[in-house]
């Protein structure tokens, strides 16, 4: 008698991948949708818990963020749940791990993976936004450490440039390996003709040279986080941005935020840089405001009317 055939094992289940997130919290616009907002939330917080108090804060009178823009689509995305060196490993809502802030330039190691995912996700995020509305009808922006993330998002972008970014109380990763790129160069340029600005022009410039010195400082954050080195057309400088942060901010100390807008100049970044006397680790209502004026003159959206001129 023939030995029966044997029972094939089970397939095995197919593991989650790491690089999966949970749905986007996605608020309609108030009319017809013609542009679209993609706004981080920063760590150990979620899309539910920091996208609608944004929307409902006032940023004139009766007016708030959310109907400033009434055509818009606000997409809130959820950063993974991932373990937190700096908080004994917990397992936290993070764009990527970081170590103390009071020390940015230690385990800088711990950003890699992180960000390399984060920024393909947003990438995926802006990419389906320009779709639907065209790149110059979307919104990047992001708070604390989803601010951190937008930007390296933005310097890695290599797509449509989109309308305007913008950051809130955040900083900027891997900034210390940048300018120590834009110093080198800089000094080499100095030692060979004895003025660099013949040799670094303005950020004005769109695309940028594969050997001017912002180039090189962005295609080493590339290969920092083993991205495709085909991104090298410096979009970033095509995309206006705007930069909150409050001067009594306990948890991103505001020489972050200034060494991070003064970085991005150096980058060819048109960066518009805001401080806010006694305001902590969160936005207020005149940051908000601020944000809302900035795209009001940057982009056509409406007309070049301020928020103090908004009417119901």
């Amino acid at each position: 008698m023939a030995n029966p055939t044997p029972t094939p094992p089970p397939p095995p289940s197919t593991p989650k991948k790491r690089t999966e997130y949970p749905d986007p919290l996605i608020i309609p616009p108030l009319q017809h949708h013609k542009q679209t907002f993609i706004i981080l939330h920063g760590r150990g917080s979620n899309a539910l818990a920091f996208g609608p108090p944004l929307l409902d804060t006032q940023v004139s009178g009766t007016r708030t963020f959310r109907s400033a823009f009434p055509h818009a689509k606000f997409v809130f995305p959820t950063a993974r749940k991932c373990r937190a060196k700096v908080y004994n490993r917990s397992v936290i809502n993070q764009w990527f791990d970081n170590w103390s802030l009071a020390t940015p330039n230690e385990e800088t190691g711990l950003h890699v993976q992180g960000l390399r995912e984060s920024s393909a996700y947003v990438h995926s995020l802006l990419r389906n936004a320009i779709a639907q509305v065209g790149a110059r009808n979307v919104v990047l922006g992001g708070l604390s450490q989803g601010c951190a993330a937008a930007l390296i998002a933005l310097l890695t972008w290599d797509g449509e440039p989109i309308v305007a970014a913008f950051g809130m109380c955040g900083w900027l990763p891997f900034r210390k390996q940048m300018e120590d790129i834009l110093v080198a160069s800089e000094s080499g340029a100095e030692n060979m003709s004895g003025d660099v600005d013949d040799l670094f022009e303005s950020g004005d410039e769109a695309d940028g040279d594969d050997n001017d010195a912002p180039t090189q400082a962005v295609a080493f954050l590339r290969e920092e986080l083993a991205m495709s080195a085909q991104g090298r057309s410096m979009v970033v400088r095509q995309i206006p941005l705007f930069l909150g942060h409050g001067t009594e901010d306990e948890k991103v100390p505001i020489g972050l935020g200034r060494g991070a807008a003064s970085c991005l100049e150096r980058l060819g970044v048109r960066a518009d840089w805001r401080e806010y006397d006694g305001l902590g680790h969160w936005y207020s209502s005149a940051m908000l405001g601020d944000i809302v004026d900035n795209l009001r003159m940057t982009t056509s959206w409406g007309q070049h009317q301020k928020a103090s001129e908004y009417s119901e």
